[in-house]
């Protein structure tokens, strides 16, 4: 089966202007970089997994400095490199077919 058509555990529903929910927020004076997905539907942590193992090359800088966690079990809070790499995620989603 193919993991394209394959049925996910999880949704991310689109904003009421139709755009993906995927949001940057600079913390602490431009040291902390996050990026927020939210309105997750179903198993966010199976989102959060998949966005761990593949959005940047396995072995690189920025996948190793990649964290992230699920607040109320709707939104992901992901941290890591510094640079702008909110472009990366919904790309990410989009390409899945959100």
């Amino acid at each position: 089966m193919s993991t394209k058509f394959a049925r996910k555990s999880y949704q991310v529903a689109r904003n009421s202007r139709g755009a993906l929910p995927v949001y940057s927020d600079i913390r602490n004076a431009g040291t902390r970089y996050q990026i927020q997905v939210r309105n997750v539907m179903g198993d966010a942590n199976a989102l959060l997994l998949e966005l761990k193992k593949s959005l940047f090359p396995p072995g690189s800088y920025e996948a190793a400095a990649l964290r992230g966690s699920v607040v109320r079990g709707r939104h992901i809070i992901l941290q890591g490199p510094k640079g702008s790499w909110r472009n990366n995620v919904a790309e990410w989603l989009e390409t899945r077919g959100f």
